[in-house]
């Protein structure tokens, strides 16, 4: 058994200024931009309440867009339950990989960003189901 659930909304944003564009969202969505993390300096997070999915801002090289990330406490097994339900693997980078929907949406399976997943989380079986 392992556990996911929606974790993050990224929005990628077509630009070499990431400092710009957060503050364009945060003015946007009235949220605040945290201290920048200097091990990921494309990113810049926007403050959320612990019950909210994260908010990311993303320099990018392609299209603007959003996509989500789903975190799972086993990347592998979420990523092969995803695939069972027509999503493909396209590329692993650094810690998470890039899936696409049978749909086409980009979308990423990421390692837990808030600590343990808990009762909120989603609970698979192997065989893909869902826990009750």
């Amino acid at each position: 058994m392992h556990k996911s659930r929606l974790s993050t909304f990224v929005i990628d944003c077509r630009t070499s200024d990431v400092e710009s564009a957060a503050r364009f969202w945060s003015a946007a969505l009235g949220r605040d931009v945290q201290k920048d993390d200097p091990e990921s300096p494309t990113y810049r997070e926007l403050r959320t309440t612990s019950e909210e999915p994260i908010l990311l801002v993303q320099a990018v090289g392609h299209e603007s867009r959003v996509h989500i990330d789903i975190e799972a406490d086993d990347q592998e097994a979420e990523v092969k339950r995803l695939e069972a339900l027509g999503a493909k693997r396209i590329e692993f980078l650094k810690r998470w990989w890039v899936m696409e929907a049978p749909t086409g949406q980009r979308f990423c399976v990421v390692r837990p960003q808030r600590g343990p997943l808990g009762d909120s989380a989603n609970a698979w079986n192997d065989d893909g189901t869902r826990a009750r």
